[in-house]
């Protein structure tokens, strides 16, 4: 068997799932590039195996890992898409940015809460003043 064959193959389905990944936006179907892709890899194992004449296989035995490590990747992918889904109603690649947190979190300073300490505890005018803006923006978002 030429090794061109299976190697040219495998291109082209890299190529196809390269592509896939670059171009699409619904993650389901950008799992399933990466799965082309991984697919073409391990048509490259077992080609590289069978011309080599390999005694200990080890290129199919390294398509096996390929196999598992695929496995669990679009098993927590799938996962991840689920949850998103379920939290924003679409599964589109270019909304995921918007599940960030926001920067409330770092304007807020850590114990600047009612019951923590009272307000005269801060001495320094700055901390009085992030104080005060924290308190401020955590009454705005409170409805």
């Amino acid at each position: 068997m030429h090794l061109a064959y299976p190697a040219v193959l495998a291109a082209l389905l890299f190529c196809t799932g390269l592509y896939g990944v670059l171009a699409r936006r619904n993650a389901i179907l950008v799992l399933m590039s990466v799965e082309l892709m991984l697919n073409a890899v391990n048509l490259n194992l077992v080609a590289f195996d069978v011309w080599l004449r390999d005694r200990l296989h080890s290129g199919q035995a390294l398509t096996l890992f390929t196999i598992a490590i695929a496995a669990a990747e679009i098993g927590i992918g799938l996962a991840i898409v689920l949850a998103v889904h379920r939290n924003r109603g679409s599964s589109a690649v270019d909304r995921l940015r918007d599940t960030a947190e926001t920067d409330e979190a770092e304007t807020v300073p850590a114990g600047d809460d009612e019951d923590d300490a009272p307000a005269d505890a801060l001495t320094d005018p700055e901390d009085q003043a992030t104080a005060a803006a924290g308190k401020a923006k955590k009454a705005e978002a409170t409805p």
